[in-house]
């Protein structure tokens, strides 16, 4: 069985060396980046992956099945830049591919990584994740910011973990929540959702008691209590942005 390994990107630099040296050992990586105005690109050439970049970005979910569809191995793994691929989950990917079976598809779990410290709690672990499967039986769906994996046949588990840096900085935690937000508002407007201010402090308080009490983030030590305000705060802005886009003009 031939392994094809898709990566989609957009100014990686930081992480993408470290998400594709971790599969220089699969029969072809494909990167497909978004228009990196760093050396993502250079970097991922460097390594012997094929690169294309797009002239836009129509949505994470769109994006990943360009990546898809410029595969040509009997299977596919898809990452994005910010994972990677541990020696345990390798030897375990490659053991099962040399004997699959009917199984089409296989979950893993996905260990993230916030701020310094891998989250073993706040609702980030296990985190299932559907990431190798047989080219031809996987789909993502084409939502924007949410994408879904959509497997035709049987799906089976692998028990060693998918590595996954989302946020390495504060500075991280602050964008994506800001970028996250508001592609998240737009999509709820653009399917006539809307919200108050009641709404956006309501939401975002209970974010912060799902994620900190009820998901155990207290476990977590401080890196718990950030990730459950953080989460707060991106609901809570969210829900506000929503808001301003229901407003009429004045």
């Amino acid at each position: 069985m031939t392994l094809s390994v898709s990566i989609t990107t957009f100014n990686g630099e930081p992480l993408v060396r470290r998400c594709v040296e971790s599969v220089t050992w699969a029969d072809e990586i494909i990167v497909v980046d978004s228009g990196s105005t760093d050396r993502t690109r250079d970097i991922c050439r460097e390594l012997g992956a094929k690169v294309t970049q797009t002239a836009d970005f129509p949505g994470y979910g769109q994006q990943k099945n360009r990546a898809l569809d410029r595969t040509s191995g009997d299977w596919v793994l898809a990452l994005d830049h910010d994972e990677w691929v541990s020696s345990e989950l390798r030897a375990e990917i490659e053991a099962t591919l040399r004997n699959p079976g009917d199984t089409v598809a296989f979950t893993m779990p996905r260990l993230s990584n916030y701020c310094g410290r891998d989250m073993r709690h706040s609702g980030w672990w296990p985190d299932p994740v559907t990431r190798l499967f047989r080219k031809g039986a996987a789909r993502f769906s084409e939502d924007h910011l949410h994408d879904r994996i959509l497997v035709t046949g049987k799906i089976g588990k692998l028990h060693n973990s998918l590595r996954h840096e989302p946020m390495p900085t504060l500075e991280h935690v602050i964008n994506k929540m800001n970028s996250y937000s508001s592609a998240g508002a737009k999509f709820n407007f653009e399917n006539g959702k809307h919200a108050s201010l009641g709404a956006a402090v309501f939401h975002g308080g209970w974010a912060f008691v799902r994620t900190y009490i009820l998901q155990a983030g207290f476990l977590d030590g401080r890196e718990g209590f950030m990730l459950s305000v953080s989460n707060a705060e991106g609901t809570y802005y969210r829900y506000l942005k929503l808001m301003m886009l229901g407003d009429k003009p004045r």
